[in-house]
């Protein structure tokens, strides 16, 4: 029929290593009207579980893959089309889609990470998209690119998406100077000279918060708005044992304790996210790299650093996102703010509330950016 829409749900690419994913369960049935960004089915990873959310608003015409299926990464999850929409065609799109599943897979592996050299230090981030604005994504204590698994593609959609490895994590260089939020801050201002942004959308979780707002404060010239996910420097209660447990647990009985209190629901990690930690804390130079960030961050069981009078300040747009269940740094540090700054509490969800509520935290940026 003329003018019908179909379009496919697809397994999306949650990590620059994933490969396939296992459809868990359909969280809606066949026939169901949805709206864009509506959660229709929950996948499972090595590393992760999430939903999958609709592409376009019409209707699940099609469950394709049943539960406990394995899918290739951009193979075909599900059909979504007008209620117009012939079964035929349904028919004809799903089997058009399982022919070309390797052309969608490789196309969804091209982007890798690349990386910045400054001076003798690497940083190393990953673009998506190539639209504008500008967004710019900051991990925080302890975190690495797949921080924002959930989150960047969805971002990239219709603008360009960088996410950025702090040094001392990830694949970054382990040379953090002092290891002060000022030193950070500068080391970003010089990813950007080296890439060319202006203009940006700062995106920072945790550490990664304070990172956003020291940098918005001192280059405003640079930042056209600013969110701020659970962030540091808020107030001065936080989890220390966390920080500590972080920084000198190296095996797994030490160390899954301590990543169970980043989420309201313990069940969030795998395995394989502790085996991936605990083999990035082997490697050379991060025990003294994250002594070096946590010794600049806390003392005396307190936050030591103060962002809140710099946030206060802020002449752009500024977005405050927090979990209801932070264990880590309490959502009351989002209270007693300004009326021009926005906050979103979201509950059930504890310090990674943007891979626990993924789709409403990117409703959330979606909204805040426009």
């Amino acid at each position: 029929m003329a003018g019908a829409r179909i379009q496919g749900l697809t397994m999306p690419k949650w990590g620059m290593s994933m490969t396939q994913g296992k459809v868990v369960r359909w969280l809606l049935p066949e026939g169901t009207l949805v709206s864009l960004e509506t959660d229709v089915v929950e996948i499972e990873t090595e590393k992760i579980t999430g939903a999958v959310q609709s592409p376009m608003a019409g209707v699940l015409r099609r469950h394709v893959a049943p539960p406990d299926h394995d899918v290739p990464v951009g193979g075909l999850l599900a059909v979504i089309a007008d209620a117009e929409t012939s079964d035929k065609e349904i028919d004809t799109f799903t089997e058009q889609a399982a022919a070309e599943v390797t052309v969608e897979q490789s196309d969804a592996q091209t982007a890798s990470p690349e990386s910045i050299l400054l001076g003798d230090r690497r940083i190393r981030y990953l673009k998506r998209g190539d639209g504008q604005p500008t967004v710019v994504l900051i991990h925080g204590f302890g975190g690495n690119l797949n921080n924002w698994l959930f989150n960047q593609e969805a971002l990239a959609i219709s603008r360009t998406v960088y996410a950025f490895e702090l040094p001392g994590h990830g694949q970054s260089s382990k040379d953090v100077g002092d290891g002060s939020l000022g030193t950070l801050v500068q080391c970003f201002l010089e990813c950007f000279d080296a890439i060319g942004l202006t203009d940006v959308y700062l995106v920072g979780h945790s550490l990664g918060g304070a990172i956003a707002v020291a940098l918005a404060h001192h280059a405003p010239d640079r930042v056209r708005c600013c969110t701020l996910i659970a962030s540091v420097g808020m107030g001065t209660e936080i989890d220390t044992a966390f920080i500590d447990g972080l920084v000198q647990a190296n095996r797994r009985k030490q160390l899954k304790p301590q990543l169970e209190k980043l989420f309201a629901d313990p069940g969030q990690v795998t395995r394989q996210l502790v085996d991936d930690l605990l083999k990035f804390k082997r490697l050379d130079g991060v025990q003294h790299a994250l002594q070096t960030i946590a010794a600049q961050m806390v003392a005396d069981s307190r936050q030591t650093i103060n962002v809140r009078d710099q946030l206060q300040q802020l002449t752009m747009p500024t977005l405050v996102l927090w979990g209801q269940e932070d264990r880590i740094i309490p959502a009351s540090h989002a209270q007693g703010l300004p009326d021009s700054i926005a906050v979103k509490v979201f509950p059930g969800c504890g310090h990674m509330v943007h891979m626990e509520a993924a789709s409403e935290v990117n409703r959330a940026l979606e909204e805040h950016f426009k």
